[in-house]
């Protein structure tokens, strides 16, 4: 590597330089210095290496699996069936007072394949799984992909309209329903795209079946062999293996492919990039219709042999505690779940774990170094990535608000970049070649992905609508011809090669001539107000060019500080960037993987004909946040009020 040759040439330098001439020596060195690109570069080598070399030896190991698993045809459920073979009566899942070693989850998934075989469900058939966490749901996706279906893993929180779309986008051959939702598809059993779609009910249930022709799934396994389905020898390395759908914070979700190499690469690499080995225990009360728990957390199990505690639904209460009962090792966080746990008061469990490692992405910057503190967690590693992208990064050595690094020594041995964009627009830069532009260090860039298509790691597969898989592709980057993943976010990279998250490309808008980043106000705001939920946007002011900024706060009006927010709001941000509007909300929908929506109340705007609750204006001239009456409503959208 270019780094070990340069410091043999440094070495050679001093070793000889005593039987040099001097000025000879000093040449020498200066001409290295120069190549090197000066004191700079100096510093970068001596700050990187050792990160990168780390990072290039489990990268190494990573690839030699995919290569292996690539060249042998390796299919997920052909790995767990080489998994099984050498762990089968060692605990596989722990959830609530149960225990499923490898056996019973191999034994379950193949009476789940064989049935669903018999019921004429073939390869590339496509089954909506629609229920609860639990061992079930996991044998559940990966009996059906041991007879190639693929799995959609939908929503368990999703009704009507969005349901509906989920089933239909993914042209489900047939749907499994938890007993615990199964009301939620009673009220759309008669529409027409989905009347006529067989349905089976699985799971402990208190009365009969209700939903009209749904037949009971637990009672058909019972007869069903427990032999491996044969059609798993026809299931590829490269077939789709499931749809995992897009959470949908601004419209309705997307159904992802996720092919069994990407499947395998998302979970082997988290694993082995974070260091996870055998006798870990992990954490997982993730959501497991969701890449993050269902394929990253639950994949530690299948692939690596690493038992994992899956817990019906997420609670900040139980986390310590159940890691304690466990005796975990490691632990998952998603979206703002460190937010919430540190919210909650002390206890002597916070320190009483046995967690040495968190990895997840979400995790704030400014709340980083407090929750590592409190909970006493010796490393954490934030991730970046999406649930479809190729551009995927991890911070494996615990940088505070660090996603992730690249080498800035060799940023060309992992093919991903930040590119250029216009500020106001967000569209991407090129150059008069009609290329685009690389950022510098300190730029905010677009993070893009090189496609390289056929490649496990570096292709895209898109979403199931083709026209949203068009949207996410830019063409002619580096060179006429290439392609890269559009991921939508804006990171900045400092000079060691550390990546932040800065912003996403939808949730920034412009006023009085300036970007505003939602997420840095939000950060702002959550802080002042006690960690709460807060959801910031931009709203359309009549005759004004741009959105004004606004926040919509959880919480009774009584109990917002009006002033504390704004001498929090004054001393934070710049003149631009303090929200115009404020206003409470006694609930906040949320997306199963724990990020707030922001569709109904942007679409409310500051108007205080729709809005039930209190509205606040941020008076420049009184240095306060006032209540927004109708006499000052009808003055800014009048005009007449200069904002």
């Amino acid at each position: 590597m270019w780094p070990s040759a340069v410091a043999v040439g440094v070495a050679s330098i001093l070793w000889f330089g005593s039987s040099l001439n001097r000025y000879l020596t000093l040449a020498l060195c200066s001409a290295l210095y120069i190549i090197l690109g000066g004191s700079l570069t100096i510093w970068q080598i001596y700050k990187t290496t050792p990160r990168d070399i780390k990072g290039l030896m489990r990268f190494i190991r990573l690839q030699l699996k995919l290569k292996h698993a690539q060249r042998n045809n390796l299919s997920v459920p052909k790995i767990f069936q080489n998994v099984v073979s050498k762990h089968r009566n060692k605990v596989a899942f722990y959830f609530e007072d149960e225990s499923w070693t490898f056996a019973q989850v191999d034994e379950l998934s193949n009476r789940i394949g064989n049935y669903f075989a018999s019921q004429g469900i073939k390869h590339g058939d496509s089954v909506a799984v629609f229920m609860e966490n639990r061992v079930e749901y996991v044998c559940l996706w990966l009996g059906l992909t041991k007879i190639g279906a693929v799995p959609a893993l939908i929503n368990y929180n999703l009704r009507l309209e969005p349901l509906v779309h989920c089933i239909k986008v993914a042209s489900c051959k047939a749907i499994v329903c938890g007993s615990e939702v199964q009301e939620a598809l009673c009220d759309i059993n008669e529409r027409k795209e989905i009347s006529g779609i067989p349905t089976y009910v699985y799971g402990p249930r208190e009365a009969d079946i209700t939903i009209q022709g749904g037949k009971d799934l637990d009672e058909a396994l019972s007869s069903v062999p427990t032999t491996t389905p044969p059609q798993l020898q026809n299931v590829n390395f490269a077939d789709n293996m499931v749809y995992i759908y897009t959470s949908g914070t601004t419209g309705l979700p997307k159904a992802a492919i996720i092919k069994h190499s990407r499947a395998f690469f998302a979970a082997a690499g988290m694993g082995g990039m974070i260091g996870l080995i055998s006798t870990d225990i992990l954490y997982d009360p993730l959501p497991l219709y969701h890449t993050a728990g269902g394929i990253i957390g639950a994949g530690q199990t299948l692939f690596s042999g690493i038992p994992s505690v899956i817990r019906r639904k997420f609670s900040a209460t139980q986390y310590w505690s159940d890691c304690i009962k466990y005796g975990c090792t490691a632990g998952q966080y998603i979206g703002e779940i460190c937010r919430y746990l540190l919210n909650m008061p002390e206890r002597p469990e916070d320190k009483q774990h046995k967690l040495r490692i968190m990895f997840g992405n979400g995790l704030r910057p400014t709340i980083w170094e407090e929750f590592q503190k409190r909970f006493k967690i010796p490393m954490v590693c934030e991730f970046y990535g999406s649930t479809e992208g190729n551009a995927n990064i991890i911070n494996i050595d615990g940088r505070v608000g660090a996603v992730g690094f690249v080498s800035v020594l060799f940023p060309r041995v992992y093919p991903v970049a930040l590119l250029k964009v216009d500020e106001e627009t967000r569209e991407i830069i090129r150059d008069s070649n009609g290329l685009c532009i690389r950022c510098k260090p300190g730029e905010a860039g677009e993070f893009i992905g090189k496609i390289i298509q056929n490649d496990p790691v570096r292709d895209f597969h898109g979403y199931a609508d083709k026209s949203a898989t068009n949207k996410k592709v830019v063409k002619d980057v580096f060179c006429k011809g290439d392609m890269a993943f559009l991921s939508g976010d804006i990171l900045v990279m400092d000079e060691e090669g550390y990546l932040y998250f800065k912003d996403r490309t939808g949730d920034t808008f412009r006023w009085k001539g300036e970007n505003v980043s939602t997420i840095e106000v939000e950060n702002v705001i959550s802080r002042v107000t006690g960690l709460t939920d807060v959801i910031v946007y931009g709203v359309e002011v009549p005759g004004t060019e741009g959105r004004a900024g606004m926040a919509a706060v959880l919480g009774s009006d009584e109990a917002l500080n009006l002033e504390q927010l704004y001498d929090g709001v004054a001393k934070s941000l710049a003149s631009y960037a303090r929200p115009l509007f404020v206003r409470t909300v006694k609930k906040m929908e949320m997306t199963g993987t724990f990020k707030l929506k922001k569709v109904t109340v942007q679409k409310e705007g500051f108007n205080i004909n729709i809005i039930k609750d209190k509205v606040f204006f941020l008076d420049a001239k009184q240095k306060a946040y006032v209540p927004l009456t109708a006499d000052l409503y009808n003055k800014i959208i009048s005009g007449e009020a200069r904002l």
